[in-house]
């Protein structure tokens, strides 16, 4: 528990730090406070870089964000290098600071597939602006992953006028994220781009890419979409633990008095599932942060565990999912008359709903995110018309 007129530093500069920030203030935290960002922007939104950005029709997404009317002082542009947890010292690009609380909100960085050729990934408004530029008609765009960031690159660029190709490594597109059984539904969704699965990628060359089997994929655009990994590297011998992420428990704190993690850097721990989690959702980033205001501000924290959310927009449909399913859970699929998919639940064998997932039924989610963890045969008969 820090002072209310204490020093908080913040690493990172997207939603999890925003919101972390504005909560302190409203809990009326009168201190400094210091926002560190590696970018060059102000906090911004990240969800609509794949949509409305790269679609051109806006050309930024910031949150809002009064720095005067915050009392931030905000260092874009640098790093952060290292910690000192025992000395309460941050070390950055930028010099040392020194703080009671720390947040870390330091994201993810995207996995690259090897290659010294020019490979686009979409991760930073930077990012967007750079690829929107090269979504040309007639260009050949290759997307390494038909991943959920996959697919909607994939449905920007064609939209545009580019010659799309997707490779994929497994058999259908988020085969692993949702199962093979659930997944195929999604492949009508691809008619329009030249989908190629069970396609291993070797490297990117300066023409293109080259296929794990020796064949040359030649490309004006290579874009790769298979993933990311928490921005925790800085951190070694900081004494923190980490795994994927910064390990903290359910209270968003992590082992090292003062320190706080939360965002795609952070991996939680969830009583509900009983391990660490590593979420990476755009709304367990923002939800959080009132958790981690009361970890740094009081005594006894609310635990912060509610079930994931997240939504894609592809192909002109919305993807919506809620919860977190098993590899073991009995999966009902539920189609429509035209034999598009609709929906589908996740059982487990004691009978819980453990995830759901819905096409186009957003007046469901709020349903949706009540039933899953109870009961299924009380809780999804709406869920099921």
């Amino acid at each position: 528990m820090i002072a209310p007129d204490g020093t908080v530093v913040v690493v990172g500069g997207g939603l999890a730090a925003a919101r972390t920030i504005s909560t302190l203030r409203r809990k009326k935290f009168t201190g400094p406070i210091e926002l560190i960002t590696a970018e060059e922007h102000l906090p911004y939104d990240r969800p609509p870089l794949s949509k409305d950005v790269l679609r051109g029709e806006r050309d930024q997404t910031a949150l809002p964000f009064d720095t005067e009317k915050l009392g931030v002082r905000v260092h874009t542009g640098t790093a952060a290098t290292g910690l000192d947890t025992e000395g309460r010292r941050l070390h950055t690009t930028g010099g040392e600071f020194t703080y009671d609380g720390l947040v870390l909100a330091t994201g993810a960085d995207p996995v690259r597939v090897p290659g010294d050729g020019p490979q686009l990934t979409l991760r930073t408004l930077d990012d967007a602006l750079a690829l929107r530029a090269r979504l040309q008609p007639g260009a050949r765009v290759v997307l390494i992953g038909a991943s959920w960031i996959g697919a909607e690159v994939a449905t920007v660029a064609a939209a545009r006028g580019a010659e799309v190709t997707c490779l994929e490594a497994g058999d259908v597109p988020l085969g692993v994220a949702l199962g093979t059984e659930v997944a195929r539904h999604l492949l009508p969704w691809w008619s329009d781009i030249d989908l190629r699965c069970g396609t291993s990628v070797a490297q990117v060359r300066r023409d293109g890419v080259e296929l794990a089997d020796g064949t040359a994929l030649p490309a004006d655009v290579v874009v790769t979409g298979i993933g990311v990994r928490p921005a925790v590297g800085w951190l070694a011998g900081s004494g923190l633990q980490i795994d994927r992420g910064v390990l903290t428990d359910e209270r968003c704190r992590t082992g090292a008095p003062g320190v706080v993690a939360l965002g795609d850097a952070a991996q939680r721990w969830s009583p509900r599932t009983g391990r660490h989690e590593l979420i990476e959702h755009w709304d367990d980033a923002g939800a959080a942060a009132a958790t981690a205001v009361a970890a740094l501000l009081t005594e006894d924290p609310p635990a912060f565990d509610p079930a994931p959310y997240f939504w894609s927009d592809q192909f002109g449909r919305k993807i919506q999912y809620v919860g977190r399913h098993g590899a073991g859970d009995t999966v009902s699929i539920q189609t429509t008359d035209a034999g598009d998919l609709d929906s589908v639940q996740w059982i487990d064998a004691a009978g819980t709903l453990t995830a759901w997932l819905g096409v186009d039924r957003p007046r469901d989610v709020v349903a949706a995110r009540t039933a899953v963890g109870l009961p299924a045969e009380t809780e999804t008969a709406a869920l099921s018309n």
